[in-house]
């Protein structure tokens, strides 16, 4: 019989919201320490686009989606672990932990959470062709990329600090044949000096659309004239992929993650949340990097267990 909308079922020690690397490990690890676990997953992965993802020992050069099928395919050797394809909604704390909403309208409750939602790259929707090409021949991070891209002629899309500083990252260890496109903007002043200087040239004209192939990419200027390319790189801005994290009432940083401590910690107690949902206030940046998903989803999984076990034996914080 199927659910109603009002009914909440089964009381999971802990909801896991998110099946990425992060969401994984954490129910991977709460679901070897036998608690009752529930992870669900809207399937809409940030790094869908990728073919290969990188850095991570013993899987460098492996496809993410993979280690996504092999990620699940492992839980379900743990009964007590329920995977579920479903998009949350809503989520709301209770008498007894927490209440989550599906889109369907179905609520579960837990004792705990992990949020590890993600982040969603926010791409101009004015460049023509970005969205097709990104994470095909349009790339967001020289750390995943560089070292496939070495020896390319390439361009930086962006006009912003952070993205202009990326092309004179690339210039010093990938490539000596850089170009920044600012689309329509000027060049922050503070950088023009030393992209002279690193020898990076500037193109300030609008870019009207990216067109191509992986290897072999146009960027087509509002005059009309064509710079080719072998790769470019875009650090576009993100958002929560989620509400969720706000809706409980986590402290949110200025760029929009969710503030973690040490222990993976939200500021709302019983809430966790991993991988690039999240940061340490101390850090500038969410690493985007699959191994510091996974580790970071196996880091709350240990202390949220650790603070249920101490609740339940009366032992405090």
């Amino acid at each position: 019989m199927r659910r109603t909308t009002e009914e909440v079922t089964t009381m999971y020690d802990v909801i896991v919201v998110g099946a990425g690397p992060a969401g994984l490990n954490a129910a991977l690890v709460s679901g070897r320490q036998r608690r009752r676990v529930l992870l669900l997953d809207s399937g809409r992965p940030r790094n869908a686009p990728a073919a290969q993802m990188h850095m991570f020992l013993s899987r460098d050069g492996f496809p993410p989606a993979e280690l996504r099928r092999i990620g699940r395919e492992q839980l379900a050797t743990y009964p007590n672990v329920e995977v579920r394809e479903a998009t949350v909604t809503a989520a709301a704390q209770a008498a007894r932990g927490f209440t989550v909403t599906q889109a369907d309208g179905v609520r579960e409750s837990a004792r705990a959470l992990v949020l590890a939602t993600g982040q969603v790259d926010v791409l101009d929707d004015q460049v023509e062709g970005l969205s097709a090409l990104f994470g095909r021949g349009v790339y967001h991070c020289p750390f995943c990329h560089g070292w496939e891209t070495t020896g390319m002629s390439l361009a930086v899309l962006g006009h912003e600090l952070p993205q202009v500083m990326q092309a004179l990252y690339l210039a010093d260890r990938f490539s000596g044949d850089v170009v920044v496109c600012t689309n329509g903007h000027p060049v922050p002043e503070q950088a023009a000096g030393k992209l002279a200087a690193a020898g990076i040239a500037v193109e300030e004209a609008a870019v009207a659309r990216i067109e191509g192939e992986e290897g072999a990419v146009q960027l087509v200027l509002a005059d009309g004239r064509v710079i080719e390319r072998q790769a470019v790189y875009h650090r576009a801005p993100t958002r929560q992929h989620s509400p969720l994290a706000e809706q409980l009432g986590c402290r949110i940083l200025p760029d929009g993650c969710v503030r973690v401590d040490e222990f993976q910690r939200t500021s709302v107690p019983g809430v966790y949340a991993a991988g690039d949902t999240a940061r340490l206030e101390a850090l500038p940046d969410a690493l985007t990097f699959v191994i510091t998903g996974a580790a970071d989803g196996a880091r709350a999984a240990v202390w949220l267990d650790q603070e249920l076990f101490r609740a339940d034996a009366g032992l405090g914080g």
